[in-house]
């Protein structure tokens, strides 16, 4: 690679001549950098406001999340996805709280013993928070850097990574670093975009290497895309044999996929299956009772970031066995009122409005 350009001057100027107002940009609260962070990670920023506001108003500390229990916090995180970011946010705020006295640590190097903050985010708190000199390194900022520097290289390849990190190291200035990162990523999200790049109003589009040649659309170079898998899952809302008020839910593990959210529980259709063949299946594997599939409900189609899944929710009747946590966490059975103290993922709210229609 090219000696790094000198582009913070011109990027800070581009910052103080007007950057989006946020609520998280108004503080200078540790606390609340972190959580807005870890909020922004794979999701667009107007999404991540409305949540951060009202987490803020629920859990307004450190103290406060950590004394929070993993159902409050899920149920205030639901609907944002991504659910391992709030389970980390919880178990590191309760040792924010036991092992450094409530107070976030204040270097990089530091932030990264905790759980769920990886380099990118320890160098987002760091340099925002308490202004260290470090950079930082997402799908944005590699597509900038890879820009400026022409780089005809494979950014998923471990040594490219390597060099792209230390081209961000290179450029972060001492002073200002945090207005510096941010200005950063907020020109790869409103103007080094990655289809239609807006060049002519780039802050630093006479130091970029890919806009002198014309090769901005083809940075950066990535791997051709794979094919997305699909899978059929069914789902049951499970009536009780002795309470037709009651159903049964389930909560997943809390180490796996959505761990901690509750569910209508079932599983992926296996080959040569019936979809209540398969209901049925997964219901005697998690929960250990015996069900009747009675009537179909609902078909909702959702795609999570490396398969897509078509779910199938039946209703059903429990007809022997008394449930066990075999496969869940933990399961309950309830009412339609009471569903709204738990926290569900999108797919299942579908099924409680499909419910609540009928």
């Amino acid at each position: 690679m090219t000696a790094p350009p000198p582009i913070a001057p011109l990027l800070l100027d581009w910052w103080d001549a007007g950057h989006t107002d946020l609520p998280w940009r108004q503080v200078r609260d540790p606390y609340a950098i972190w959580v807005s962070e870890i909020m922004l990670q794979q999701t667009q920023v107007m999404t991540v406001v409305p949540y951060y506001a009202r987490w803020m108003a629920r859990f307004p500390t450190v103290q406060a999340l950590a004394a929070a229990s993993l159902d409050e916090v899920l149920k205030v995180w639901e609907g944002l996805g991504y659910y391992r970011r709030a389970r980390h946010l919880h178990a590191a705020a309760q040792t924010v709280v036991a092992v450094y006295d409530g107070r976030l640590p204040q270097t990089a190097a530091e932030l990264m013993k905790l759980k769920g903050i990886g380099r990118y985010t320890a160098g987002a708190i760091a340099s925002i928070a308490f202004h260290e000199p470090v950079p930082l390194l997402d799908g944005n900022v590699i597509r900038i850097l890879s820009r400026l520097q022409d780089l005809p290289h494979d950014v998923t390849q471990t040594a490219t990574q390597k060099k792209l990190w230390q081209l961000a190291a290179d450029l972060v200035p001492s002073h200002r670093p945090g207005d510096y990162n941010q200005a950063l990523m907020e020109l790869g999200q409103q103007v080094c975009l990655p289809a239609r790049p807006m060049c002519l109003i780039c802050p630093v589009a006479s130091h970029c290497l890919a806009r002198q040649r014309g090769t901005q659309l083809e940075r950066p170079v990535r791997p051709p895309r794979a094919n997305t898998p699909h899978y059929d899952v069914a789902a049951g809302v499970i009536w009780h044999r002795d309470d037709p008020a009651r159903f049964l839910i389930a909560q997943r593990p809390l180490a796996g996929l959505l761990g901690g959210l509750w569910e209508f529980p079932g599983g992926k259709q296996e080959a040569g299956e019936t979809l209540p063949q398969t209901l049925q299946r997964e219901i005697k594997e998690e929960l250990g009772i015996d069900i009747e599939v009675t009537q179909f409900l609902t078909t909702i189609k959702h795609a999570y970031t490396h398969f897509r899944i078509t779910l199938h929710a039946f209703h059903a009747r429990h007809t022997q066995g008394t449930p066990q946590n075999l496969g869940v966490a933990d399961h309950a059975w309830v009412t339609i009122p009471e569903l709204g103290t738990y926290a569900f993922a999108v797919t299942d709210q579908k099924i409680i409005a499909a419910l609540r229609a009928t």
